[in-house]
């Protein structure tokens, strides 16, 4: 289905020093790089607190009959994500877990994947109110990314037609 990704993001010179403040933009797609949940941390947060969190947010999926598909079979995260105890979690959950192993060499075959989020925060971050953030409230800014992968979804539906 999606992965799970975090990007840097504040109005200081390092939001990812410890005890500084920043903000970080955390994004799960869909195998065609369609949002399906945001979230907003703090720029001194680890990534992987924000997985289940993340993969809980993900609103159901209707089309077929019968019960809409509420989790993904697989999810791919870079090694931000990579815990072993989340990665029970994730299992407990009855998703299959294809994070990159920190410590290990490059390589690993996730990038072949993982562009598709790449491409999502790109288009993301085309919106320059969520590049640097200026609001001081979160709850502001964190209307501002949902409010854009809003429209990110009526693009990707407007252009499938």
């Amino acid at each position: 289905m999606g992965a799970a990704r975090a990007v840097d993001l504040g109005s200081c010179p390092s939001p990812v020093d410890r005890g500084r403040p920043g903000s970080k933009h955390h994004l799960i797609t869909d195998a065609g790089g369609t949002p399906l949940a945001v979230t907003l941390t703090g720029g001194n947060r680890h990534d992987v607190t924000q997985l289940i969190p993340l993969i809980d947010a993900i609103p159901p999926i209707r089309g077929r009959r019968g019960r809409p598909a509420r989790r993904p079979r697989e999810i791919y995260a870079d090694r931000g994500y990579d815990h072993d105890r989340y990665r029970h979690l994730v299992r407990a959950r009855g998703i299959t877990p294809l994070i990159a192993r920190r410590g290990h060499p490059h390589g690993s075959g996730l990038g072949r994947r993982r562009w598709v989020v790449e491409r999502s925060f790109a288009w993301l971050h085309a919106f320059n109110r969520l590049r640097t953030r200026y609001e001081r409230r979160a709850d502001i800014h964190q209307a501002l990314p949902s409010l854009a992968c809003a429209t990110i979804c009526l693009r990707i539906l407007h252009n499938s037609k």
